[in-house]
């Protein structure tokens, strides 16, 4: 294996930093969700209205834990970096495989929570039919 260089983490905080502002802009958009549907189950309660807050809710937990994920996985290339410029490789070594494992698992619960937005649209889809 190649020697870990300054380089290799810092490949990541381009990628890392927008699929972090994806999760933002996400984030940001269900939130505006939650108000709207807030404010209309309060209006008149509905079983459809329950099921997309109830939906909601489990998507911004994904987002939260895919945000942390993603957040801990640049820390962790930060860190690998330090690890790298002190001279301490095989520490180096495991903080940014680390740092990767957390990036994959922040992808795959994105790709999780666009499964569940996709039920939630079917929801309301349905209740058009």
């Amino acid at each position: 294996m190649e020697q870990l260089t300054l380089t290799t983490p810092a490949l990541l905080f381009s990628a890392v930093s927008l699929i972090l502002l994806a999760y933002t802009n996400r984030f940001l958009a269900y939130a505006s969700v939650v108000r709207s549907l807030h404010a209309t189950f309060k209006k008149k309660p509905d079983r459809i209205l329950l099921g997309q807050i109830q939906n909601l809710r489990k998507r911004l937990r994904l987002t939260q834990t895919m945000q942390i994920m993603g957040i801990s996985s640049l820390l962790l290339c930060v860190v690998c970096m330090f690890l790298i410029y002190i001279n301490f490789p095989i520490g180096a070594e495991f903080t940014f495989a680390i740092a990767l494992i957390l990036l994959i698992l922040s992808l795959a619960l994105s790709i999780r929570e666009i499964q569940i937005s996709v039920k939630a649209l079917d929801l309301q889809l349905h209740d058009m039919e």
